[in-house]
């Protein structure tokens, strides 16, 4: 499974068409009409943890399933798409905080994070500190001309140690692809970067609680 952090969450920074298909899926999800949001994450999966361009929420499919204390199997079927269990909206709360604070305890327990790797909450959010200047330090103008949600690192606690997740940004004909290679207090953070259409271009920085450090660079 590919595994993407979409940072668009305004619609200029995409095609009208893909602003359609995100408006559909809040819609749909915000509905509580599942049928349809399955329908259209079948079709276009790298949707699934999207929010509405120009929303305030940032509720995803998941938030919006445990808000409406979706069946089940749709809480099944979301995370089995690829939905994060671990992706904050923008209060901070995950889709289990969301159904706690609704009372929707059978979805609560579904949408309890299942956690392959274990950071401490407070060196992993030093450490995605480090991580976003290290994008700023690369493609800052282009990510506030797009108005990009930079990354969460929560995520990569959900998924194995050999798995990275991409992180595209409009204009730089790229982005950056990191990965988690080691667990607690030390947990290092490994971040490539690159425009794939300026050679050698390619930058690899490794993360700590602290600081980042430049360990690559001339590649792609």
């Amino acid at each position: 499974m590919s595994r993407v952090w979409d940072g668009i969450i305004t619609g200029g920074a995409v095609s009208e068409g893909s602003a359609s298909d995100r408006h559909r899926l809040a819609d749909a999800a915000k509905a509580y009409d599942w049928t349809k949001v399955l329908a259209l994450l079948r079709d276009r999966p790298e949707l699934v943890n999207t929010t509405r361009p120009g929303g305030s929420s940032l509720f995803a499919p998941l938030h919006q399933a445990a808000h409406g204390n979706a069946p089940p199997g749709i809480l099944d079927e979301l995370i089995r798409l690829g939905a994060w269990r671990m992706l904050p909206n923008a209060r901070g709360e995950r889709p289990v905080d969301v159904a706690e604070r609704c009372g929707h305890r059978r979805a609560a327990e579904i949408l309890r994070p299942v956690l392959l790797r274990r950071v401490p909450a407070g060196v992993l959010a030093v450490v995605q500190t480090h991580f976003h200047a290290v994008i700023r330090g690369r493609a800052d103008d282009l990510v506030r001309k797009s108005g990009l949600r930079l990354p969460e690192l929560g995520p990569l606690l959900e998924i194995p140690a050999d798995e990275t997740i991409w992180f595209a940004v409009p204009g730089m004909y790229g982005g950056f692809a990191y990965r988690l290679r080691t667990d607690g207090v030390e947990a290092v953070l490994v971040a490539e970067s690159w425009c794939r259409v300026v050679g050698g271009s390619g930058q690899r920085h490794e993360i700590t609680s602290r600081g980042s450090r430049l360990v690559a660079e001339g590649f792609v």
